[in-house]
């Protein structure tokens, strides 16, 4: 069934293609023998005017032009831009070409050999003399020229159809992912609840008990951090309010989890209790998932050997995170590429860690996150940049 329904739309993307293209071929023909046809028609009327002229300079010799139709011809108003000169190339007369052309002899030579180039020139014979003769040089109507562009226009409307709807359907496969991302979320918080709540049960048990009540207490911090994870994945896809928190309390939290589960040969330092507290719009769930991130991503990093150092720093307008660890580094070209869906570097993993981390900062908190140094075997720094505000 997968199979045919891709065949099927397949199928339809090259049927619409097909179509499309059949479409556009039939326009730009269509276009283009009408724009002959008015070449042709724009030709004969010079052609026309050409013929008038010489029955005007038979009339001339009688002293009077006579004839009413001839006089017509010549005084109709047209939009075929031409100039008239003798056989020296002397403008005799022009229409449709502006003055500077005309008063420029650079420009009007360029002009004459433009109009040669569009039209075949016409001359024009006196009948009292096979000495003297006019020369009409003529070009293409607005009319005509705006055909000739058309097909060029209708392309550029057809490629940019083409090119919103492809986004558009890039859109909505996009939106149809997220729900599904979103979907799976709360599928998985809804499930990891009923097993986090009998683990409480048992942890509750176990204090009755005489056992080791360190162990109890580390699993109880085990459990809160896991119900923290379900309450996380619970918030993706909702409205996400932002309250004012501390940030050196909300990010020294999860220092504190890790400093007890890294290994022995790594060491964590954080700034953040000795400074003066810093305040910033977050929400604290979704925001230590953040952190807590970083610090898995410089832990897997290190491989079991180094140094993170989380540090806190602020100016005027601005709540300054970076995660620093003396890890094996990424090299300049991936250092945007690890924030994209589905990029890692690990043999195992999705590459949604630092993604999602992306998305928290920027889209829910309108902050910023980016690696701001990095060195192949000397580690990397990365970057989280807030709003600061002051209570």
């Amino acid at each position: 069934m997968k199979l045919s329904t891709k065949y099927f739309s397949f199928r339809n993307r090259v049927v619409v293609i097909v179509v499309g293209v059949t479409l556009g071929a039939v326009s730009l023909l269509y276009t283009n023998n009408m724009a002959q046809r008015l070449k042709w028609k724009e030709q004969h009327d010079v052609a026309l005017w050409a013929h008038a002229i010489e029955r005007v300079s038979r009339d001339v010799l009688g002293g009077t032009i006579q004839d009413p139709l001839v006089t017509d011809i010549m005084s109709n108003g047209n939009n075929i831009p031409f100039i008239i000169t003798n056989e020296n190339l002397e403008v005799i007369n022009s229409h449709l070409v502006p003055d500077k052309i005309i008063d420029h002899p650079d420009r009007l030579r360029r002009q004459i050999d433009k109009f040669t180039q569009e039209n075949t020139p016409i001359p024009v014979n006196f009948l009292w003399s096979s000495q003297h003769y006019h020369i009409i040089f003529y070009g293409r109507s607005a009319l005509l020229k705006s055909l000739y562009y058309f097909p060029y226009v209708q392309l550029l409307v057809i490629t940019a159809f083409i090119a919103l709807g492809f986004i558009a359907f890039r859109s909505s496969k996009h939106d149809e992912q997220n729900r599904v991302w979103i979907g799976l979320a709360k599928e998985t918080a809804h499930q990891l609840g009923t097993p986090t709540s009998s683990l409480l049960g048992w942890i509750e048990y176990l204090r009755s008990q005489n056992v080791d009540q360190t162990a109890v207490e580390e699993m109880n911090k085990d459990l809160t951090h896991l119900m923290k994870i379900v309450d996380r994945f619970s918030k993706i896809g909702s409205e996400t309010p932002l309250t004012p928190a501390n940030i050196n309390e909300v990010v020294g939290e999860s220092v504190m989890y890790f400093r007890k589960r890294i290994p022995r040969n790594v060491t964590l330092d954080y700034n953040g209790l000795a400074i003066a507290p810093v305040q910033a719009n977050i929400n604290a769930a979704l925001f230590e998932w953040v952190v807590e991130n970083l610090m898995k991503n410089s832990l897997d990093a290190l491989q079991g050997h180094g140094a993170i150092d989380v540090r806190i720093s602020s100016d005027d307008q601005h709540v300054i995170i970076d995660v620093k660890d003396t890890g094996k580094g990424i090299p300049k070209s991936n250092w945007k590429r690890i924030f994209e869906p589905g990029f890692t570097t690990k043999t195992r993993g999705w590459g949604l860690g630092l993604s999602l981390s992306r998305r928290i900062v920027e889209d829910y908190h309108q902050g910023r996150i980016a690696v701001i140094d990095s060195e192949i075997g000397k580690g990397t720094t990365i970057r989280i940049t807030l709003k600061r505000i002051f209570a």
